[in-house]
């Protein structure tokens, strides 16, 4: 007896993935000098939230997020790729960033960070350690008592932890 593939359909709310998101909006905040940290996008019934990070060596002020939410909302204004009623929200990172990728982990190697796992591994899914090596397929964080070698395409959500003074 074969096993038969189960397919949803599922009508997207987002015309593009989220990288097709991130292309459409990188040149429009790097126009403006800055560097977009990341986005995050979330779907709900009925509704939409897109939060922009922001970030530039002299900081991010009131003004610069109020500059990079009128271009982006113009952009997607005329791309429409969120085809739900949605709220756009830019931001810094600030102190707690969310890190988005292989290149923000490294750029923190050394530091405390909180890692939240798609799946378990080694029977959990939340780790809290030191960024103790990061390669093309893994990160490595430092624990108490060992090294614990996390996917990175199995990472959910890494977050810097501030240094206390």
């Amino acid at each position: 007896m074969g096993h038969w593939p189960i397919f949803l359909f599922v009508e997207s709310v987002v015309q593009r993935d989220p990288l097709s998101l991130e292309t459409l909006l990188r040149p429009v905040v790097e126009g403006l000098g800055l560097e977009l940290w990341g986005l995050d996008y979330q779907a709900s019934k009925g509704h939409a939230r897109l939060c922009i990070y922001i970030d530039h060596a002299d900081g991010i002020s009131i003004d610069r997020c109020a500059r990079v939410s009128e271009q982006v909302s113009a952009v997607l204004d005329v791309e429409d790729p969120i085809k739900l009623p949605y709220t756009l929200e830019v931001s810094s990172p600030g102190v707690d960033r969310p890190l988005f990728n292989r290149e923000q982990l490294l750029r923190y190697q050394g530091c405390e960070v909180r890692i939240r796992m798609e799946w378990p591994v080694q029977g959990q899914r939340h780790f809290t350690g030191t960024v103790a090596d990061v390669d093309a397929e893994q990160v490595t964080i430092a624990l108490k008592q060992e090294r614990v070698a996390l996917p990175l395409d199995a990472i959910a959500s890494a977050r810097l932890i501030p240094k206390r003074a």
